[in-house]
């Protein structure tokens, strides 16, 4: 494994238990907290009481045939991590292999899916979850087009966010769209879209925050300079950042063992809340 220190990066840059099945929505809903009922599959105890982490897991485009298991990870993530429980989202549009189903448009594939109402939509749940898990801290896990969701939704809802875990992030939306253009020979890729860059909203992450970014060294689909150029803005905010590129690895990381330990590495250093 090849891991970066981040604050040399920032200089160079001076000169990256038991399933459940359930819905997320406010006990009664308000004005302030509409009821959005993404699918949410839960891990861990049942009760909140005593839960000192709880980790949200955001998985990325496709189909669940062609993504990484992001229920498998959540999974892991409460057998690893003291005291946790986790959740897995789907996201706006999206379905698992189940059957199940987040109400919401889904994307087409193209770098069009991080877009504000989308973020919004995720942002509500994180948001009632938190709440609920009032004493916890809270680490995001965002895999692929989710990592791009999850480092979104830190810049501009920080107040959601203790920590985050970016794996294989096109976080450099621009020139990762560039990328698969010329990869792929499709014209989509160089259609405007509406999503939101994570490189301009990088300003609102809070500098308490903490942050893991992973990518494998043999990513094609988001490879390695992304999340470097994305670890680099967080590292030039004073954000502890850990930038690792996993030797021998694409684009399927989020079940590697690197991610695992990077998420539990969080947890034993965030400062105990309530």
């Amino acid at each position: 494994m090849r891991s970066r220190s981040i604050a040399s990066l920032a200089t160079l840059a001076l000169l990256a238990g038991c399933a459940t099945t359930s819905t997320v929505a406010p006990r009664s809903a308000t004005r302030s907290e509409p009821a959005l009922n993404l699918h949410a599959r839960n891990f861990g105890p049942a009760a909140t009481a005593g839960v000192r982490t709880l980790v949200v897991v955001l998985h990325g485009d496709g189909g669940p045939e062609s993504r990484s298991d992001h229920y498998r990870f959540a999974e892991a993530a409460t057998r690893s991590i003291p005291d946790s429980a986790a959740v897995a989202l789907l996201r706006p549009g999206y379905g698992d292999a189940a059957g199940n189903r987040s109400p919401g448009q889904q994307g087409l594939g193209y770098g069009d899916d991080y877009t504000q109402e989308r973020i919004d939509a995720i942002a509500q749940s994180i948001g009632i979850l938190r709440r609920r898990f009032a004493t916890a801290r809270l680490i995001l896990v965002g895999d692929s087009g989710g990592a791009a969701i999850a480092a979104d939704i830190a810049g501009m809802r920080p107040d959601l966010v203790d920590a985050m875990v970016l794996v294989g992030c096109p976080c450099a939306l621009p020139e990762w769209r560039k990328g698969m253009q010329k990869q792929r020979h499709g014209a989509a890729w160089a259609t405007p879209v509406a999503s939101l860059d994570p490189l301009k909203t990088a300003g609102g992450v809070m500098p308490s925050l903490r942050a893991a970014v992973l990518v494998g060294a043999d990513d094609k689909i988001t490879p390695p300079p992304l999340s470097r150029a994305y670890a680099e803005a967080l590292a030039l905010r004073g954000i502890a950042t850990d930038l690792r590129i996993i030797p021998g690895r694409g684009h399927d990381l989020l079940n590697d063992p690197e991610v695992l330990a990077a998420t539990t590495r969080l947890a034993a250093t965030l400062p105990t809340k309530g």
